[in-house]
């Protein structure tokens, strides 16, 4: 589903960063002040109706430890998957399933760290006619007294004394060569093995295949790697309010979640399979969980106890196992995670945005993350720049910009907005009770604020 919210007057295109911001916070610039929230709050169902299965807060599972359970989950199931050989290509943001060893010396030959002479012996030298660039072959060996004309990379001839740089050479009218400084034995040779020997680790199993790894393991000589498969995740947009496209009318809604949930996968690091959109009929919801080869199943909305939240008696028909249902945590505890037949796992998220994006970020992050063996990230926390209200025994998840050394809390952090997420770069974990201005505070790095928009879907 998607928040109605106010709209300005001009399009987001006209606007640049600091006045989209602007726009995000009130009045006052952000959420400010402590306000108590009632004590039996309603669930934020699909269509904002409550939830009285979720209603008595002892029934939900407290924010960290949902968050282990699915961490749990996921390394438990993670730990049978069997890793793939993939190609240098197709490994980048996948674990290392096996150590990294070198199949060959690196530098596998004697090479010039220079442009310049190779030169044997004391000076002045006799410069030979050829030159060595790299990829090609020179002269097998030099006698003392001797120099050839070297680049950068070139393999160094034997009995080579040192590389000469070519500012600090000089030729004679006869052709001779001079140094200023000479250089000393050694200098600008990268000897062969520098770097490695064969059969030297270079990197542990488990490691995340970055842009450096692919080059390490390229020059190390490999083709292919052996990783751990990316997980592979199914979206089921639940709702038969929900419009594909065009404005809302007439008590239908634009689907923010279809468009949403898929990229926001992949920048987990899932393989989004398939989204499929089956209304409210608890029939295709049973047939497509049941049939699914999925890894990971999210559904959208019918997580609650309405007349067509169909999620939990679907999971009870499957028998599956709920690890988790509900969450301590505003927005989004009617959010829940299930383990299904051949240790494959539902999560089922809120129909409203933001109650999504919080039950994404608690249950199918770290889920995903130990399914695909990834190390978890560091916690963080950050000082709050303004006090942030909070529920009686429920964590808050609330879009925050950082600004130097400090989180500033946005405006528009309802369960039904995106405003406030939109412009976040993470997301603050407020503990009952509520923070206080100055407060340090854990943060959620949204995936793409710290990589990078375009690295994040790739």
């Amino acid at each position: 589903m998607t928040a109605r919210g106010t709209r300005e007057d001009r399009d987001a295109d006209d606007l640049d960063v600091e006045e989209a911001l602007a726009l995000v916070n009130d009045g006052n610039g952000f959420d400010r002040g402590p306000a108590r929230v009632p004590a039996a709050a309603p669930a934020e169902g699909r269509g904002g109706r409550p939830s009285r299965a979720h209603d008595t807060p002892h029934r939900a599972t407290p924010w960290p430890e949902a968050r282990a359970v699915a961490a749990r989950a996921g390394r438990a199931a993670g730990a049978r998957r069997t890793p793939v050989s993939v190609s240098l290509d197709a490994a980048l943001g996948l674990v290392l399933a096996a150590p990294l060893t070198a199949l060959t010396d690196l530098p596998s030959f004697d090479t010039s760290a220079m442009d310049g002479w190779a030169v044997a012996g004391p000076g002045p030298w006799d410069v030979r006619d050829e030159g060595v660039l790299a990829g090609q072959t020179g002269p097998d060996t030099l006698a003392d007294g001797e120099a050839v004309r070297i680049a950068t990379g070139a393999r160094i001839p034997a009995d080579t004394t040192a590389v000469l740089r070519s500012e600090h050479g000089r030729l004679d009218e006869k052709g001779r060569l001079h140094a200023s400084p000479e250089p000393s034995p050694g200098q600008d040779i990268r000897p062969r093995g520098q770097e490695c020997r064969n059969g030297d680790q270079l990197l542990p199993h488990g490691a995340v295949i970055t842009p450096a790894v692919l080059g390490l393991a390229a020059a190390a000589g490999y083709d292919t790697l052996s990783a751990v498969p990316r997980p592979r995740a199914e979206v089921l947009v639940l709702g038969d309010e929900l419009l594909t496209e065009g404005r809302p009318h007439d008590g239908l809604i634009r689907d923010a979640l279809g468009p949403m949930l898929p990229p926001w996968l992949r920048a987990l690091g899932a393989e989004v399979v398939a989204v499929r959109r089956l209304g409210d009929d608890a029939k295709a919801l049973q047939r497509a969980v049941g049939s699914s080869t999925a890894d990971l199943i999210v559904t959208t909305g019918g997580t609650a106890g309405g007349p067509v939240d169909h999620v939990h008696p679907v999971l009870r028909r499957l028998e599956a196992e709920l690890l988790v249902d509900g969450v301590k945590v505003r927005p989004g505890h009617p959010m829940l995670l299930a383990r299904l037949a051949n240790g494959r796992h539902l999560v089922g998220l809120p129909g409203n945005p933001l109650a999504a994006v919080s039950g994404l970020l608690t249950l199918a992050e770290p889920l995903l993350g130990a399914l695909a063996t990834r190390p978890a990230p560091e916690p963080y926390t950050l000082a709050l720049r303004d006090a942030v209200h909070g529920h009686p025994y429920d964590t808050r998840l609330i879009p925050v910009v950082l600004r130097g050394d400090a989180a500033v809390p946005l405006h528009y952090n309802g369960p039904a907005m995106l405003r406030g997420i939109a412009a976040a770069d993470a997301l603050a974990v407020v503990p009952p009770g509520g923070a206080r201005a100055g407060q340090e505070t854990e943060l959620l790095d949204l995936p793409w604020a710290a990589a990078g928009i375009g690295a994040c879907f790739t």
